[in-house]
């Protein structure tokens, strides 16, 4: 094939090849500049003669075109009409290695595989040692020397590697692989599924790897020849306008992986499942993104018809929001016609409202309620119990297990609650929550765990009359018909055919029992996602008492697709020797999980003081001003470092918008919350500030190691979770700063810091 005639069409197709955008991103900002020019003019004329278009010495379909005088793109011809992008690199480097190019169509994924083996071995240098010179120029060896190290995958054969798909050229470069350093200096640079055959084979068996990343994407009888079918197989963007291109590098990938599905997990959306199913797995593995596009799927097999027959729900109204957007995204308002998205509280509060419509409580929040439980130890001069155990025992035991009488709390269990009660003490807790309740009754305010509560006992009677009616039915010979005819007349049915649930781990007990009761037990009834690693509310539950039965239908994701391996590799640290459990009673763990992208260290500074700590706040956001604002957050654990914070901001000319229970206040600026507001939110590069002794955890819990041991060790590993969960947010920088002591959840970390 050779450069198109002039009898070609003139505007052509011209798409981006996965990961060349992230080379393109670390050029200088000039040369970025010339390749968006350099895109538009090619896209209006290939043949144009300032672009220099011509086919590479020993390549059939690899041409070069000029970007400016230095820098040459390299495009694969897929068609006369279409072209693919693969790399821009400075001219000397293209002709100086022309037979370090490879590409072709893998015999395995069908997909294509573009190889610049001058740029894997320097990654691998990079990251690792070099890697072994060819035999022919090794010199003899004049004496014995070391123990050679032992290949990553000595156990592997060439042919299996084959089997798995690893791209053909790169075979011989991971039979020498001798440590992960090297592993991940080569997966950085090669292709998408050879990165994550390797990352996966270095935990689990050939056998294993085959049947869980390779089998999803095989594809039979393919054409070594077909580009044009091989590239709709291939990760890659088309450019059909000038901001296409501007806004992928701008952003960095980051809005396209929001809504993009590997091909390795659309087998977890695709699947049928006989009932509730699981998708587990750390941060940025993609679980949100597999619950999008199963909502997708399912919508897609329903018939026609208008009404809202699938649920999407998650724990706070920002992630509910954010779903909204993200599957408007995916699958455009069709999508949306047919989908209810709320988070559960909504939910519970729409269901009591249905079911009392004359209700005027105002609802409160757990810091609200806190504070009632607070001023009645005031008034009773109590000082046996804190606020937070009372608030504790009355969420997690009295609402949790549904007891409304003195002798029920008597018989409810406790197990795992840590501090020990006598029987005389539960008279006196149980007397205390009868005064909390009524105190607010009589200020007409009510908590949304008694609206959950009470939403699921309204549902869980709804369920109860139609089971009964569908019965009755059968009995009688009827026609199976699930309805059931409600007070007023109206026929009634389960409330959806299927619910998603996103962050599964933080929701509670009440909540769950809610959502079994909204849907008929069958297939593919409930799917949730979610990472008890992350489980930032003390919402511990066991899914299958709950009726929520997920045994044999869990599956969990390994590879991040957001978070650099540095940053998850701090971030990891943070989580200690704590053990997690999976929603179903057994332990979770994260072995396997890794990154497939790379970036920088994380930044650690100690400050001498506060004011010195908004200094580096200020500093090292003005630092990053390559790219926009709002892709920048600053995280600390207090409002009254958010406004101190804010303030300082914005005396430093930096505009900056507070994040709320409703989301960011302002369109614009750096992002500014509490750790809270951050679950489920990603940014590009983040600051968590405030990480100091008496604020991470917070001084009360420290309190808490004599008087109540395990509860302190509930509220540390809450703790851990939460920083956890802020760290993994950014996707290519991290920065932890504090002043006086460090927070004692940064262990080895906090060795690492630079004084300022």
């Amino acid at each position: 094939m050779t450069t198109p005639t002039s009898g070609a069409p003139t505007k052509v197709t011209l798409r981006l090849l996965e990961k060349t955008d992230r080379e393109i991103v670390k050029l200088d900002r000039p040369i970025v500049g010339a390749v968006y020019k350099f895109q538009h003019d090619f896209r209006a004329n290939p043949r144009h003669p300032g672009l220099r278009l011509k086919q590479l010495e020993g390549h059939e379909r690899l041409h070069s075109a000029r970007v400016n005088a230095d820098y040459r793109a390299l495009l694969l011809h897929l068609s006369d009409s279409e072209w693919l992008l693969v790399a821009v690199k400075h001219r000397k480097h293209v002709y100086e290695n022309l037979d370090r190019l490879s590409y072709g169509i893998n015999q395995v994924t069908g997909s294509i595989d573009y190889v610049d083996l001058e740029i894997v071995e320097s990654g691998m240098l990079r990251k690792g040692r070099p890697p072994a010179a060819p035999a022919a120029s090794r010199p003899t060896p004049v004496a014995p020397g070391p123990a050679q190290e032992r290949p990553l995958f000595a156990e592997v054969t060439p042919e299996q590697l084959a089997e798995l798909g690893v791209a053909e050229p790169l075979i011989p470069v991971v039979g020498r692989l001798t440590t992960d350093e090297e592993l991940l200096g080569l997966v950085e640079y090669a292709p998408r599924h050879t990165g994550e055959v390797l990352l996966r084979l270095r935990d689990a068996p050939y056998e294993q790897v085959l049947e869980e990343v390779t089998r999803p994407v095989e594809v039979r009888d393919v054409d070594p020849q077909d580009y044009q079918a091989a590239v709709e197989r291939t990760d890659t963007t088309v450019i059909t306008t000038d901001k296409d291109l501007e806004s992928i590098i701008e952003e960095r990938d980051f809005g396209r992986w929001k809504v993009f599905l590997h091909p390795t997990q659309k087998q977890l959306v695709t699947r049928r499942y006989s009932g509730p199913a699981r998708v587990g797995g750390g941060p940025g593995t993609g679980k949100t993104i597999v619950a999008l596009h199963r909502v997708k799927h399912l919508v897609d097999r329903l018939g026609p018809g208008h009404s809202k027959q699938v649920l999407v729900t998650t724990f706070n109204k920002n992630l509910a929001a954010d779903l909204r957007a993200r599957l408007l995204a995916l699958g455009g308002p069709e999508i949306l016609a047919r989908v209810e998205i709320a988070h559960v509280d909504q939910l519970a509060t729409r269901v009591v409202r249905e079911a009392d419509p004359g209700s005027t409580k105002s609802r409160i929040d757990d810091t609200r309620a806190l504070n009632e439980w607070r001023q009645i130890l005031l008034e009773t001069g109590e000082t046996k119990w804190d606020a937070e155990f009372l608030m504790d025992e009355w969420t997690q035991v009295i609402l949790g297990q549904a007891v409304n009488s003195r002798v029920g709390y008597f018989k409810a269990r406790r197990a795992g609650r840590g501090r020990s009660i006598t029987r005389a003490d539960r008279a006196e807790i149980w007397q205390l929550t009868e005064r909390f309740t009524q105190r607010l009754d009589e200020k007409n305010l009510e908590t949304h765990r008694q609206v959950a509560e009470r939403a699921a006992r309204l549902e869980i009677e709804r369920a109860a009359r139609l089971e009964a009616a569908a019965r009755a039915s059968e009995e009688s010979g009827g026609l199976g018909n699930v309805h059931a005819q409600s007070a007023t007349g109206a026929w009634q049915r389960y409330r959806y055919r299927h619910i998603v649930v996103d962050e599964a781990q933080d929701l509670a007990a009440a909540h769950w029992k809610m959502l079994r009761a909204m849907v008929a037990p069958g297939p593919d009834d409930i799917f949730l996602v979610g990472d008890t690693h992350q489980r930032i509310y003390d919402n511990r539950v066991t899914l299958g008492s709950l009726g929520v039965h997920i045994r044999g239908r869990s599956a969990k994701l390994t590879l991040s697709y957001r978070t650099t391996r540095e940053i998850l590799r701090s971030a990891l640290r943070l989580l200690g020797d704590e053990r997690y459990d999976d929603l179903d009673g057994d332990d979770e763990t994260l072995a396997g999980y890794r990154s497939v992208l790379y970036g920088s260290e994380p930044v650690v500074r100690r400050t001498d003081s506060f004011e010195a700590e908004l200094d580096a706040i200020t500093e090292q956001i003005k630092a990053w001003h390559d790219i926009r604002r709002e892709d920048i957050a600053v995280c600390v654990p207090t409002n009254d470092m958010v406004t101190q914070v804010t303030a300082r901001l914005t005396k430093s000319g930096i505009v900056s918008t507070e994040i709320t229970a409703d989301g960011p206040r302002g369109d614009e600026g750096v992002h500014i919350g509490t750790m809270y507001r951050f679950k489920g939110l990603e940014y590009q590069r983040m600051i968590i500030a405030g990480v100091q002794r008496g604020l991470v955890p917070r001084a009360s819990v420290e309190a808490l190691r004599r008087t109540d041991p395990a509860r302190y060790q509930a509220e540390y590993k809450r703790a851990r979770s939460l920083l956890f969960v802020a760290a993994t947010r950014a996707r290519d920088a991290l920065t932890l700063v504090w002043h006086g002591e460090p927070s004692p959840l940064l262990g080895d970390l906090a060795a690492m810091a630079d004084s300022c």
